[in-house]
């Protein structure tokens, strides 16, 4: 009986001491999952305050482990942009303001067209005011001598008169000749040639009247009086005095020197064209005739 216990025992032995091997290997490995802290799947990040749509940079650590030694790693995280702030109730919306209007470029600046050259206007007696009634006589009119001064026409009254339009660069110019002859000769008798220079035909009286006063007196010695320029023609600036020898006789002259024959009274005896010359027979007997009346 006894050796029979005996091998009991050391199979009893040899069973229980593999269960002691691994129940103590079994505490070993719980001391040490209790000595080792969990690791951890991701430490806090580090980051940095960032502004609203702006990106934040973010710092992961990661701890040592038995196979891996510590470790950290930067993430760039985009932070979204704050929403817009509403309006507080009631507030009326302020309107964008407009863009000012563009102004428009200037435009360039274009010179003036020349002005067209033209003939030059007659010039027209300005100084005859035509009577505040119908004149009865020649003697009623006033007007300027070539010098300018005032002269009343009136002065010559109870005179043979000789009315002509003169110019100075007409092919009836020389007809000064035989009109200072004519005055010469008749004016002791009461006769007078009255010359009024005028631009009308062909532009050929447009001279100053101290050049027409130096022209007659070079060339023709010239001492009948002389009046200031004037027009003949019809129309606006027609002087009073032909306007109303015109009404009378029923003829303007076409020409430089037409003549009017005036007699005593100062009614109007006759025209003569330019043609007529001032010697011309006709011509000389109606004068005689008319100093003789």
């Amino acid at each position: 009986m006894k050796p029979t216990r005996t091998a009991s025992r050391l199979a009893l032995a040899a069973l229980l001491l593999p269960l002691a091997a691994a129940s103590a290997c079994s505490s070993e490995k719980a001391t040490s999952a209790k000595a080792a802290p969990t690791p951890p799947a991701a430490q806090a990040a580090k980051t940095s305050p960032a502004a609203p749509g702006s990106t934040a940079m973010v710092a992961i650590s990661q701890p040592a482990t038995a196979t891996a030694p510590a470790s950290t790693t930067t993430v760039s995280v985009a932070k979204p942009a704050a929403p817009p702030v509403a309006p507080a109730p009631g507030a009326p919306a302020t309107p964008p303001t407009p863009a000012a209007p563009t102004t428009p470029p200037a435009p360039p600046t274009l010179a003036a067209p020349a002005a067209a050259v033209a003939n030059p206007a007659p010039a027209q007696e300005t100084t005859m005011p035509a009577p505040a009634a119908a004149p009865a006589s020649f003697y009623a009119f006033k007007t300027t001598t070539l010098e300018g001064q005032p002269a009343d026409l009136s002065q010559y009254k109870g005179k043979v008169l000789l009315v002509v339009n003169v110019a100075s660069q007409c092919g009836l110019t020389p007809q000064y000749t035989a009109l200072e002859a004519l005055h010469e000769e008749l004016s002791p008798k009461g006769f007078s040639v009255l010359g009024f220079p005028s631009n009308d035909f062909g532009g050929q009286e447009p001279g100053t009247p101290q050049e027409i006063r130096t022209f007659c007196d070079t060339n023709y010695h010239v001492t009948f009086p002389m009046f200031s320029k004037l027009q003949t023609k019809a129309g606006d600036g027609q002087s009073p005095m032909y306007a109303w020898l015109n009404e009378k006789t029923g003829s303007l002259p076409r020409w430089n020197f037409g003549k009017y024959l005036i007699g005593k009274d100062g009614k109007v005896i006759a025209f003569f064209d330019s043609k007529v010359t001032p010697d011309d027979p006709a011509l000389r007997a109606a004068i005689d005739k008319a100093l003789s009346s």
